[in-house]
């Protein structure tokens, strides 16, 4: 085992030659020739790497750059392998890589033996792993783990950092978690990459520094005369995977849709600060089903176990965070206000936890970013009494966070992002001068240059985490970056809703699917029926019809319409169109589920 560093006694291999023969897989580390393994193509077994696996010519060589895992499917086996990595920067000294692109390797040829409803679902399958290809946002390192905050890993056992990284990782935030299943099995340890989704962004604090590795977001800060680095980085969690309106609420077990751990890590002249911060859905059981509406109804479902559901994710919280916050951000009028009336009268229940409603659309409106500071007033105190983790240049613990605040409006995403770079920002001014950098009257919103810079990395990170979520940039990005909407921040807020509208309507069922699939919460199996053998007609194949339909009577309407004023008999006609037109319009309304995207494989709790 090989010494990455002080704080870091393990490492994964980094780079590998992939040899694709017609009967076998097979990984060789360009590191350590000697070290690898093959995969069987027919019956897709692993095995070590030997002189016979690895002799011979193979019809075609590659270069790799990690493994992700495996995954069976009705025909085999599937390897999924990283094709291209980017460096972006480094987590506490390791470099850190996003993953470029990817790829699923077929590793068997059971397919042919397949019957003809196998042979259909197996393609719609392999669809699937091809959208998990695209998966955004993914990181990972070769030399430390990067899904575990500072202030546990600091408190973990020194012989905890000589463990292979997946058994270091906090199984939360490991995207891959399901596809290793298999690597682990076979204790192919410096293998195994645990993938975090999420995102790292970096600044540079230093008075004379140029700006470098612009691909990172890495700009630098004129601030007073200390070197210092600023890192964000946001682990998603695995547990509810999935997309904005697929995956609302919590499951019985109390984890919560779109639940993310976002760190703020400040080095300066040997000293590590870091502060977290969580967001996540209501934990409550609710859901708002796509229906071609702009805004879908919104249901809560009464469950018998709704109070334990709320308990059981607030009590997993204080575990591991301590005393909570709740934040709740949402309007208190209409379906929102409902679900906001029934999150508060749970948490009345709950006297450990203190809960706080703050309508930001009616307080903040979109422009009023100031406004942030009534919310604060109220959360001050405690905020204040949370603190941050601090350690010096010698590893001596002078700070513990012993709270959090957890943020949430209905998505968790822009009204979210939006009150948690608020809260960071008086965070960073606490530790600052806590280290002297700023006197006691100084903040960070006085030095204007730097300010916008912490505040475009902040907005940056919510663009990130809402196109894993909702598949579009957040909205109110302007409020983040500037404190106030602008035109051009309006146009493209407008630009983003319409994306995200198409995205959740007709995209979105797929990308859940693709979702269930890699996270393991479906299993494919030939001894269960067929997902895709429906009862009626696949959501996508209305789509067409209703398409033309409407768009067939609106062309047919106007051009009676025309004709009617050359012609008073055509009226009649464009009467008959319209009423056609309309009535199909109506039909669509009515069955608006039925024409968008939906997930198969998996419930929505």
């Amino acid at each position: 085992m090989e010494v990455g560093s002080s704080s870091s006694n393990f490492k994964l291999y980094d780079q590998f030659e992939l040899l694709e023969f017609e009967d076998r897989l097979v990984f060789k580390s360009l590191e350590s020739p000697d070290k690898g393994f093959s995969i069987c193509r027919r019956q897709g077994n692993i095995e070590p790497l030997s002189d016979e696996s690895s002799s011979g010519k193979p019809p075609k060589t590659s270069t790799i750059y990690g493994v992700a895992g495996t995954i069976r499917l009705l025909a085999g086996t599937y390897v999924l392998v990283i094709t291209s990595r980017k460096e972006v920067g480094s987590f506490l000294g390791f470099p850190v890589y996003r993953v470029e692109s990817m790829k699923f390797l077929a590793c068997n040829e059971a397919l042919r033996f397949s019957n003809s409803q196998e042979k259909r679902d197996e393609a719609y399958f392999m669809s699937l792993l091809k959208t998990v290809e695209a998966t955004p946002g993914l990181y990972y390192s070769y030399e430390t783990d990067i899904t575990v905050n500072l202030q546990r890993r600091c408190k973990l056992m020194e012989a905890w950092t000589s463990k292979p990284l997946w058994k270091q990782a906090d199984p939360r935030f490991v995207w891959n978690n399901h596809l290793l299943e298999e690597l682990i099995e076979y204790k192919l340890d410096r293998f195994i990459i645990p993938l975090l989704q999420g995102n790292i962004l970096k600044l540079l604090l230093y008075h004379a520094f140029e700006p470098i590795c612009l691909s990172f977001q890495v700009t630098q800060l004129k601030l007073k005369s200390s070197p210092a680095t600023f890192t964000l980085l946001s682990r998603r969690c695995t547990r509810r995977l999935g997309t904005r309106m697929w995956r609302r609420g919590a499951n019985l077990e109390g984890d919560s849709a779109n639940f993310i751990e976002t760190e703020q890590l400040l080095e300066l002249e040997g000293f590590r600060c870091s502060s977290l911060q969580i967001r996540g859905s209501i934990p409550l059981l609710w859901e708002q089903i796509v229906d071609l509406s702009y805004k879908p109804q919104l249901r809560i479902i009464q469950h018998e176990q709704t109070p334990q559901v709320v308990e059981r994710h607030f009590n997993d919280l204080y575990q591991r965070y301590g005393e909570t916050i709740a934040v709740d951000l949402t309007d208190k009028h209409g379906d929102e206000g409902q679900l906001s009336a029934a999150y508060a009268e749970e948490m009345q229940k709950l006297p450990n936890v203190r809960y706080v409603s703050f309508d930001f659309h009616h307080v903040c409106g979109s422009s009023n970013f100031a406004n942030l500071q009534v919310l604060y007033d109220k959360i001050s105190e405690e905020f204040e009494k949370q603190g941050y983790f601090l350690i010096d240049k010698d590893g001596k613990i002078l700070e513990e966070q012993r709270g959090i605040i957890r943020s949430n409006c209905i998505d968790c995403l822009d009204r979210t992002n939006v009150t948690q770079s608020y809260l960071a920002q008086k965070t960073l001014d606490i530790q600052l001068q806590r280290l002297g950098v700023f006197t006691s009257t100084e903040y960070i919103s006085m030095f204007p240059e730097d300010y916008v810079k912490f505040r475009t990395l902040w907005a940056e990170q919510g663009d990130e985490i809402s196109l894993e979520y909702a598949g579009t940039h957040a909205l109110k990005g302007d409020l983040v970056r500037y404190g106030k909407q602008t035109v051009a921040g309006f146009i493209k807020d407008g630009m983003s809703a319409l994306s995200r509208y198409y995205v959740n309507n007709f995209h979105d069922g797929i990308r859940q699917d693709a979702l269930d699939l890699v996270s393991g919460r479906y299993t494919v199996s030939k001894s269960n029926p067929s997902p895709f053998q429906l009862n009626s007609f696949e959501s996508f194949s209305y789509l067409p019809v209703a398409s033309a339909l409407l768009i067939g009577g609106l062309t047919l309407t106007t051009f009676s319409l025309q004709q009617a004023a050359r012609n008073a008999q055509h009226y009649v006609s464009s009467v008959v169109w319209a009423g056609v037109t309309a009535g199909a319009m109506a039909l669509v309304k009515a069955n608006g589920r039925q024409f968008c995207s939906r997930p198969r494989l998996c419930r929505l709790l």
